[in-house]
């Protein structure tokens, strides 16, 4: 297999062009390039092909069009961002809140394995995750303000305390090994089973490093699906071979975990939001159809209905 090798401005510029992309601004293409870079740029075009074998671009695709794509799934992920942090805020908050009510709040006690599943199939899951927890505060103890002051002032670190320095992945394993009466506590709260709201947090824990790390996220598949739900059928959605098209492993599938898990207020504003730059798009972008790209996204055509539906 060949080297890829490095090309400059000019060199990149006429690789796009080549494959039938329009340029209509060079400098303003190359600043661009520069900035923003090519791979990451170019990480778009599969929207603009022709097909997948065919390595061309759709005649009269700008690129503006495939710049202005790569700008929309940049602040949509933005805006899955901040409300994905929101939901992780408050899933610390309930959890830390049950742990520490039932079972106290110094480590020697909410850290006890007999506060958590007696399942002997998770015996060694129930070890790891402990010791995860227990070296975030032998790590981090000392390097953030809150969890500084609790250990120097009064030795140890509360629940609501450490959960500040725990990602969204160890609280969705930690969830995973409470004690059955213990999930559903925590899942009521959202009005969901315990087993649908073991995925939830999976998906968004993923969903969360994703956006973190800025990765393509508008035509991203996730590697589990939501179970059916009722948003589901009351959107109506297509069904091909008695499965859902739409809303299982996509984006969409997020926007129904948030709509569940966001207060009414929160996610509205956060529909708004993605249907703003959802319409900033379509007046930037001609030679694709909008609903290719909803249908890309994993959104169906009336995927704004779900802010309506209790």
């Amino acid at each position: 297999m060949a080297n890829k090798i490095f090309k400059n401005l000019d060199e990149q510029i006429e690789i796009l062009r080549s494959k039938g992309l329009i340029i209509n601004d060079e400098e303003k293409t190359k600043d661009i390039l520069f900035r923003e870079n090519y791979f990451f740029v170019n990480g778009y075009r599969h929207l603009f092909m022709k097909s997948a074998k065919e390595r061309k671009f759709i005649p009269g695709t700008t690129f503006e069009e495939l710049y202005g794509t790569f700008v929309f799934d940049r602040r949509v992920r933005n805006i899955f961002f901040k409300n994905i942090l929101i939901v992780e805020n408050n899933i610390k908050s309930i959890i830390s809140y049950t742990l520490s009510k039932k079972y106290g709040f110094k480590e020697k006690d909410y850290l006890n394995p007999r506060n958590f599943t007696q399942d002997r199939m998770k015996a060694r899951q129930v070890h790891d995750i402990l010791n995860k927890m227990k070296r975030q505060i032998r790590v981090n103890g000392k390097q953030h303000r809150a969890t500084l002051h609790y250990l120097s002032n009064y030795g140890y670190i509360p629940m609501w305390i450490l959960v500040k320095v725990l990602s969204l992945g160890i609280i969705a394993e930690l969830y995973n090994i409470l004690k059955p009466e213990d999930q559903l506590t925590i899942a009521e709260f959202y009005n969901l089973d315990p087993e649908t709201l073991s995925i939830y947090l999976s998906i968004l824990a993923n969903a969360r490093n994703l956006c973190a790390h800025e990765d393509i996220l508008y035509d991203n598949r996730m590697q589990r699906s939501i179970p059916d739900c009722r948003y589901h059928y009351l959107l109506n959605i297509d069904m091909t071979d008695d499965e859902y098209q739409y809303g299982k492993n996509d984006l969409y599938a997020l926007v129904i975990i948030l709509k569940q898990m966001l207060t009414d207020i929160e996610f509205r504003e956060f529909i708004n939001e993605i249907g703003y730059e959802i319409d900033i798009l379509d007046g930037k972008v001609d030679t694709v159809p909008l609903v290719t790209i909803l249908n890309k996204m994993g959104f169906p055509d009336n995927w704004r209905d779900i802010v309506n539906i209790d």
